[in-house]
């Protein structure tokens, strides 16, 4: 066992006992007993002493055991709607593996003229694509559509592994994952967080910010933001220079490319495109009609995302490929061989995430950190608590549940401050945003990390250094626009 697991095996539960044991939040019993849980977890998971999902699932076991809450409230975030959106891409994700659509994809893709022959622009357009992608749809769903199509390129390049660098199949699904994570902030429709603090801000602070504001700021901190990001990854890329030399492009085969695609393949095709369709559909309804629109509403009441990935799934089981042999798109067994603990891993990050609300628990961390500012701090340094705050707190909760409960905060803050509560709101929904340490902080990460191709520390060490640039990015953005310009 390595020294690292070692450690972890015994750290947690000593912290545990620390924390138990400890005077800490007397005053909220069944905050103080997760607190303790939390950091028997957080070590567990940072050292994977144990299989990372093992540790997920034993997340509702020690809820209940220190009666935190019941065992049926605890497991019922592994029934969380995101749960069911990964169950179902996963099913359409391994469908195009089994019949080799996500290689014909590669194919077409590498064919391209300005694209071929090159890590440094295969890395740049999957990543832009990625990016442009969750603007408009939900990060989740974009890297489920985008993975399997960056595992049929990594198929098309010789891997001779040397250097003690980073392959470049890990650079690249990093640079998915995180492009995913980084392009939500663009629109308000990119990811929740952005919502929930334009609502917020007009109802707790009575100041509206309409699509194309949203735009305006969002971009202002996404270009650079994605600029930082490829130029790393390209850094790390050909810093590994006998990595970087080993990996040669295989010849392309042009029948491969030229070849049509046959009647699974087409099945694959029609089952993804629907879904899609399912998941883009409704947020351009809203776009173009209005969310209080009567279509707009049913759309996101009759399909959501979740319901979209498994109508999608379900399709492989109806569309035949021989109906008189009986034989369908995929089968069962081919529909199993998923990747599970990536869902319990979620799972139990849902679980953690919703009791530390539940408890007040992430409210009473909410109030420390962001307090350390100071009521009379100055809106610079608010704003910069705000985001390193939801930054780290992302990290282990949903950024949904993450901006609801420091949001309010932040809001109510600013105004004993005396100070405009609009950069500490916009920076801390947008570093929900920015989580790239923990496979468990956003569904890009985890479903990258359910690949078993990136581990652990890579994540950690390639993640920490995002984080770092993406803090002073926000803020350096923020104050350039709300301080220098005076954007109100």
């Amino acid at each position: 066992m390595e020294t690292r697991k070692k450690i972890g095996l015994f750290l947690g539960p000593l912290l545990f006992l620390i924390t138990y044991f400890s005077p800490i939040l007397s005053q909220n019993p069944k905050a103080h007993r997760l607190l303790a849980v939390f950091f028997l977890v957080i070590t567990w998971w940072v050292t994977e002493c144990i299989p990372i999902p093992i540790t997920a699932l034993l997340i509702p076991v020690f809820i209940t055991i220190f009666k935190i809450s019941s065992i049926q409230e605890a497991l019922s975030p592994f029934a969380n709607p995101i749960i069911m959106l990964f169950l179902g891409s996963f099913i359409l994700a391994r469908a195009m593996c089994v019949h080799s659509l996500d290689r014909k994809l590669a194919f077409s893709v590498l064919s391209l003229k300005s694209v071929k022959h090159s890590q440094t622009r295969v890395l740049f357009a999957f990543g832009l694509l990625s990016l442009f992608l969750s603007m408009w749809i939900s990060n989740t769903a974009t890297t489920a559509m985008m993975y399997p199509i960056a595992m049929g390129v990594l198929s098309s390049f010789h891997h001779k592994e040397e250097g003690k660098g980073l392959s470049f199949k890990v650079i690249l699904l990093l640079t998915l994952a995180y492009s995913a994570s980084i392009g939500g902030i663009g629109t308000p429709i990119g990811s929740p967080p952005n919502l929930i603090a334009i609502g917020m801000l007009e109802k707790l602070a009575g100041y509206k910010i309409d699509f194309f504001q949203w735009m305006i700021i969002g971009f202002v901190i996404l270009i650079p933001m994605y600029t930082a990001l490829f130029f790393f990854m390209k850094h790390i890329l050909k810093k590994n220079v006998s990595l970087n030399k080993a990996l040669k492009m295989k010849a392309l085969d042009e029948s491969e490319i030229s070849r049509k695609l046959t009647r699974p393949q087409k099945n694959v095709l029609t089952a993804f495109s629907l879904t899609v369709f399912l998941w883009t559909f409704p947020g351009i309804i809203s776009l173009t009609l209005g969310k209080a629109h009567p279509l707009s509403l049913w759309l996101q009441q009759h399909i959501p995302e979740s319901a979209a990935a498994l109508i999608g799934a379900g399709l492989l089981f109806l569309l035949p490929v021989d109906l008189s042999k009986g034989r369908f798109t995929i089968t069962l067994k081919d529909a199993m061989n998923i990747d599970w603990g990536t869902l319990l891993l979620f799972g139990g990050g849902l679980s953690l995430g919703f009791h530390m609300f539940e408890t007040g628990l992430a409210d009473i961390i909410g109030n420390y950190f962001i307090s350390l500012g100071g009521k009379n701090a100055g809106l610079a340094l608010i704003t910069f608590i705000s985001i390193v705050f939801s930054v780290l707190l992302t990290e282990v909760t949903s950024n949904t549940a993450s901006a609801n409960m420091i949001i309010p905060i932040i809001i109510a803050l600013s105004h004993a401050a005396s100070i405009n509560p609009l950069a500490p709101v916009l920076g801390s929904a947008i570093g929900c945003s920015f989580a790239f340490l923990l496979p468990v902080a956003t569904p890009p990460n985890a479903i990258i990390y359910g690949s078993g191709i990136i581990k652990l520390p890579q994540m950690i060490k390639v993640g920490f250094w995002l984080e770092v640039t993406g803090v002073f990015v926000i803020w350096s953005c923020l104050c350039l626009l709300f301080l220098v310009f005076n954007v109100i």
